[in-house]
């Protein structure tokens, strides 16, 4: 079982860098993919990114370049940094995860956050 909470949300201009923090509960906290998806409102959930329990990394086409995916397994966290943000982005950011194979879509994912708002304004 793991439990996953996010937290760094908050209310940035275009243009400005947020990082999100994923803290996880669970001894194999290293073999688990984590990944971040967002919904925003009358919208589905999609894939943001994900990091597999090796490293590898993947991330959607509208965020490439923009947002990066590290993870400490030391401190059980993963981050989603987020740069050059736009308006676009505005969307409550959901932490994710599932234990070894990667994966884009929500539905294989085993474990979920809470949800942490972002907000960019133009």
């Amino acid at each position: 079982q793991v439990q996953l909470e996010e937290s760094g949300g908050g209310l940035v201009q275009a243009g400005g860098s947020l990082r999100l923090s994923c803290a996880a509960s669970g001894r194999t906290f290293y073999s688990y993919t984590l990944a971040w998806f967002r919904q925003a409102p009358g919208q589905e959930r999609e894939f943001v990114a994900y990091i597999g329990w090796r490293g590898a990394t993947n991330y959607a086409t509208s965020v490439k370049g923009r947002f990066t995916i590290p993870r400490d397994n030391a401190k059980d966290t993963a981050y989603l940094q987020m740069n050059s943000l736009k308006p676009e982005d505005t969307s409550v950011y959901y932490c994710a995860a599932r234990q070894f194979k990667r994966s884009s879509q929500s539905n294989e994912y085993d474990y979920w956050g809470q949800g942490t708002q972002v907000t960019v304004s133009s």
